[in-house]
């Protein structure tokens, strides 16, 4: 086996790696043991020179030299893939787009016809995601993230202003009333999207109550489990207008009038983007919903 080729079938299965960020994943994935998946990126990693991954108690994290790898594999492949699928007279347009299942089912599933109609010449494909980073290493070529927007690991744009504040359940409600929000926030237990999330800090900020370090919070990071663990009564969560139907049935409460203005949904592309006119296509549609 030549040496091109033996690099060809090592690069594949570095992508396998990157897109599963788990060496044991991606040897199920291709069918290989994970032994000889390890044996094979210590082989290329030797004979490049460069250190592509980090081995971590989680899993493995792509490195500097890893990423800028990925991104070179992934236009090659991607070329590959467009010219087999023009020879089977196929659209190569496929549009990946990141996003929650959360905002997925109550917004935007029920728009996707609308888009369908206007490019038939895209093929979309919606990648259920809880935490919506590294988007390049995931093979997204947009995604539609909740929050303030203030990050810095791609393109962000503003998409859809979603004030977000904070809900209870009956329970909670009453506690509210009884102690005053200052009080029942103090006492009761946060559900987070993730460990190092603000925006609880941004809303007693935004609430002129005072900063308190916490302990008795709850990391939830799928928004349908945080609404259910919030209607069940295991605490309270910043959510927005995507809760309008728990509101109406009364399954949740809005415990205050103080919201975080600044927060809701944003666009975010990666810096190495590719179907640069696909994307701008579902932007453009996206922004005209």
């Amino acid at each position: 086996m030549s040496v091109e080729f033996r690099h060809h079938d090592s690069l594949r299965l570095f992508v396998e790696i990157a897109r599963h960020r788990s060496f044991s994943d991606a040897a199920g994935a291709l069918n290989m043991t994970k032994g000889a998946v390890s044996y094979q990126v210590k082989t290329l990693e030797a004979e490049l020179g460069l250190a592509l991954f980090r081995r971590n108690a989680r899993g493995v994290e792509i490195t500097a030299a890893g990423q800028k790898l990925l991104a070179a594999c992934q236009s090659h492949y991607e070329d590959i893939e467009a010219g087999i699928l023009a020879l089977k007279g196929v659209s190569s347009r496929t549009l990946t787009v990141g996003v929650s299942t959360y905002f997925a089912a109550r917004w935007l599933s029920p728009r996707l016809m609308s888009f369908m109609q206007e490019h038939p010449d895209i093929q979309l494909r919606l990648q259920p995601m809880i935490r919506l980073f590294d988007l390049e290493a995931q093979g997204v070529d947009i995604a539609i993230r909740w929050g303030s927007g203030q990050w810095e690991d791609g393109e962000i744009t503003p998409f859809l202003p979603c004030p977000a504040y904070p809900v209870g359940n009956s329970a909670a409600l009453e506690q509210v009333a009884r102690h005053g929000i200052a009080q029942a926030v103090a006492s009761m237990t946060l559900l987070r999207d993730h460990d190092d999330s603000n925006a609880w800090t941004d809303w007693q900020q935004a609430a002129g109550l005072p900063q308190q370090a916490r302990r008795d919070a709850l990391i939830i990071p799928d928004p349908n489990v945080r609404v259910q663990a919030v209607i069940d009564g295991q605490g309270i969560a910043l959510m927005d207008a995507m809760i309008a139907r728990e509101l109406e049935e009364a399954k949740l409460f809005r415990l205050s009038d103080h919201a975080l203005t600044d927060y809701g949904y944003f666009l975010v592309r990666p810096r190495q983007s590719r179907l640069q006119s696909s994307v701008e296509a579902f932007a453009d549609w996206l922004q005209s919903q």
